[in-house]
């Protein structure tokens, strides 16, 4: 007997760039399970985050996706949104599964969970396979499983051999094979995956040649201009000045690391066919943000590029037309309202964000988004138009690109008198922002 309501599969991963998919870029990495969710779904090639105000981009970015909200209203304390550092979602902001969870839903996760404990345990009733943090070792990570005190003390995580994909997968595939076929399910899972250190399987890691590797026109020797955080941890990954060997090496293992994950989500899937409950199961894959592996000199996610703040999100099953490629800039906790909507589950009242599932019938708008890293960087953009203005730390200066004809951001326009007009423009509605949203 089938479940009444359809089913949720709701992966998210780490560190995966928007454009790290075979389907968008050829030469990237092979990602054949992705391609077809994203041919027989929804792919949101423009999906973007808002950033946030913390180091570790991944604890807003996941924060939003969890609550539907932006950053600033999902965590608390609040304000100040430029400055906050800490991982705790809001007791007053109902989160994904847990809204599912009200509706009957089982909900169990699998993976990391970089945000507090307690929201965990209001989200998931169960869970196996967990990290809690930002990072670990791929092979043999310290993991934990479900604890009903919401308590999940570092020092309880125990070494699980084997490889964290894998394990993961493992996991989830042990709860649908126990799942009664006919009870609603909303499966959470979150792979570490492509996050440093960036140690693919042999087989997936000899998928890619260094020495083959085509890198973007925008790989610099370096950044060209203090950025505000040019000496974090992400940025120690690699020697300075940028090497194309070693930038190439970085690439290749990230491509490796995708793949890898790419065909975990393969079996996943697979151990939904024999109760055939495939068909009747929402399949969500994005990533909590992006990653610059090279790009303008930079090796992590901490600024606002387009490396770093587009995402891969894709959605596939009941309710989803196939085919749907939406190029529109769509951010990327919108999906909190658009899988209430698919399921008829009840969107809470703290949820911000609206639905996505009109741009599934074409009904696409266009409206100005945007995006910041603590206090330092902070973006809009417009159409093809964007502006990136630096505040202390930061060098304090403006660029301004037109992404139509300069999608690699390398030709700072800002400086043109002909443009003046128009920077000024993205330049209030940047501020009125900051000010409204992030108390600037």
């Amino acid at each position: 007997m089938k479940p009444s309501r359809p089913n949720v599969l709701f992966i998210v991963v780490d560190d995966h760039r928007h454009d790290c998919l075979s389907c968008v870029d050829p030469q990237s990495a092979r990602t054949p399970v992705l391609d077809a969710l994203a041919a027989g779904g929804a792919h949101f090639r423009g999906a973007r985050i808002v950033g946030g105000a913390n180091g570790a981009v991944c604890v807003p970015s996941r924060a939003a996706l969890h609550t539907g909200c932006a950053p600033q209203e999902a965590l608390t304390p609040r304000p100040p949104a430029l400055t906050n550092n800490t991982n705790v979602i809001a007791s007053d902001r109902v989160l994904l599964g847990e809204a599912f969870r009200s509706a009957g839903y089982t909900t169990f996760a699998t993976g990391k969970w970089h945000n507090d404990g307690a929201a965990f345990n209001r989200a998931f009733a169960g869970g196996e396979a967990l990290l809690f943090g930002g990072m670990s070792d791929h092979i043999n990570p310290p993991l934990q499983d479900y604890d009903p005190s919401g308590v999940y003390p570092a020092a309880r995580a125990q070494p699980r051999k084997g490889f964290s994909t894998e394990l993961f997968a493992e996991a989830a595939i042990r709860f649908l094979e126990r799942q009664p076929a006919d009870e609603p399910f909303f499966l959470s899972v979150a792979f570490t995956s492509p996050h440093d250190p960036r140690t693919p399987p042999a087989e997936w890691r000899a998928l890619y040649d260094d020495d083959a590797i085509a890198l973007p026109p925008n790989c610099w020797a370096e950044h060209p201009f203090n950025n505000g955080e040019l000496i974090v941890r992400d940025e120690q990954l690699a020697a300075s000045p940028r090497d194309p060997a070693e930038v190439r090496r970085h690439v290749a293992e990230d491509y490796g690391m995708i793949s890898h994950h790419d065909a975990q989500i393969g079996r996943i899937l697979d151990a939904l066919e024999p109760s055939g409950r495939r068909n009747d199961t929402i399949v969500v894959y994005v990533s909590d943000h992006g990653l610059g592996l090279g790009q303008h000199g930079l090796m992590g996610k901490q600024s606002v590029y387009e490396h770093s703040v587009r995402v891969p999100l894709i959605v596939n099953g009941p309710g989803v037309p196939a085919g749907r490629a939406v190029d529109a800039d769509v951010y990327s906790f919108r999906l909190f309202a658009t899988l209430c909507e698919l399921a008829g589950v009840t969107r809470p009242a703290s949820v911000s964000a609206d639905s996505l599932v009109p741009w599934f019938a074409g009904e696409e708008s266009v409206e100005p988004h945007f995006s910041h890293y603590r206090e330092r960087q902070a973006a809009v953009k417009a159409g093809p138009w964007k502006l990136i203005r630096y505040y202390p730390p930061a060098e304090a200066r403006v660029q301004l690109f037109n992404l139509a004809s300069d999608p690699w951001e390398m030709r700072d326009r800002s400086e043109e008198a002909e443009l003046a007009e128009k920077r000024a423009r993205l330049e209030i509605l940047l501020e009125a922002w900051r000010a409204r949203e992030l108390g600037a």
